[in-house]
């Protein structure tokens, strides 16, 4: 594994910079564009009824919402990133659009597959540009989502651990509790993240918890926390909500360490979940994972669907996400005080996604996964 990912990176890194560039110069041109918001809404009204896709089941109420506020008829339905990708690639290419605004957490994939082979547009709400961050605007970022490390609040008055290289320790061996890296593509992500952006910040960590400079055969020292950590055996679950309860659960006895969505916090409220977020890790808390607000190319409702790219960019819209700690790109639409997890007050501790290096993201993808297959023990 010695040596993998250093050239393509910075090549990709290039491309993806130049390829940014050019779409931000494009999307400045487009927040200049005269905007009629009734305009829209009554064009909006002309037009057939829309699908959202999207990866969380809130959807569902945002669409109904959005059909009450706008009689313009909306319907949500949730599909997780991969199924999302191959509707939209198999009804792009039958020239049969049935999801016409798709918000899809898998950036990689978006922008090395969707966006190259013409099957999605991205649109900014031109009078909301001022309030959306450049890096957020092209493709769009709807919101960004965190997975953090969580530990049980009953069993410890704070996280056990200070540090992510102790959890590459015996004392924590199969006790961190995680989503499989090889069934859940943002975790292998993160990890190139981290390597492409941030692989001094994890070396560091190393000095700081072992005292002396990681010395290492890997690419970085991303990768040797990387291997260290897969053979160290953690507990491999299918979803989130394993993870959540192995180490939320009220009557759990042995401690956990594990890495979960926000979202999850709200089993604290529905079923007397524990959970706690470590603030203080080093050198992050957690990361976060965007997802992409997308129009399908082809879409018969251009208008309706740009409306609800609208609606879920405003506060109103995206409330229902944000209750789960999702937040918004839109820097007017806040997370509410009551948010379970917490996370809009360590957001410092949390490493963004930088979406200039996507591409590399999906190239080192199967890199990553054959780095934790081939270190991974039990």
């Amino acid at each position: 594994m010695t040596g993998i990912f250093d050239t393509r990176t910075k090549r990709l890194l290039s491309a993806s910079a130049l390829a940014v560039a050019a779409g931000l110069l494009a999307t400045a041109a487009q927040a200049q564009e005269k905007f009629d918001l009734n305009a829209l809404v009554e064009a909006a009204k002309k037009e057939p009824p829309i699908n959202v896709y999207s990866s969380t089941g809130k959807i569902v109420k945002q669409a109904e919402a959005f059909t009450e506020k706008y009689g313009v008829q909306a319907t949500g339905t949730k599909a997780n990133a991969a199924a999302q990708l191959e509707m939209v690639i198999r009804e792009g290419q039958a020239k049969n659009v049935q999801g016409d605004v798709i918000q899809i957490s898998d950036v990689p994939a978006g922008v090395a597959q969707l966006v190259p082979q013409g099957f999605v547009d991205s649109w900014l709400p031109p009078d909301l540009a001022d309030k959306i961050p450049a890096q957020y605007q092209n493709p769009l970022v709807v919101s960004n989502e965190a997975n953090v490390f969580a530990y049980n609040t009953q069993l410890n008055q704070s996280c056990p651990v200070k540090n992510i290289w102790e959890l590459t320790e015996a004392k924590w061996k199969g006790k961190v509790a995680m989503q499989d890296p090889l069934n859940k593509a943002s975790y292998v992500d993160w990890f190139n993240q981290m390597a492409t952006n941030a692989d001094d910040k994890v070396a560091a960590a190393y000095k700081a918890h072992f005292g002396k400079d990681l010395v290492t055969d890997e690419s970085g020292a991303t990768a040797a926390w990387v291997k260290a950590l897969a053979a160290n055996g953690p507990l491999l679950t299918d979803a989130d909500e394993g993870a959540a309860q192995a180490v939320g659960a009220p009557d759990q006895k042995e401690q956990f360490v594990g890495l979960v969505s926000s979202a999850k916090f709200r089993n604290n409220k529905d079923v007397g979940s524990k959970l706690g977020l470590c603030e203080g890790l080093q050198p992050f808390a957690g990361w976060m994972y965007p997802s992409l607000g997308f129009i399908a190319k082809g879409t018969d409702s251009p208008n309706a669907s740009k409306l609800f790219i609208h609606y879920l960019m405003t506060e109103e819209g995206i409330a229902p996400q944000a209750a789960d700690g999702k937040m918004s790109t839109n820097s007017d639409a806040k997370l509410p005080d009551d948010e379970p997890s917490g996370i809009g007050k360590v957001l410092d501790q949390i490493f963004p996604y930088d979406a200039a290096s996507a591409q590399s993201d999906w190239d080192a993808r199967q890199d990553w996964q054959d780095l934790w297959r081939v270190n991974y023990q039990k």
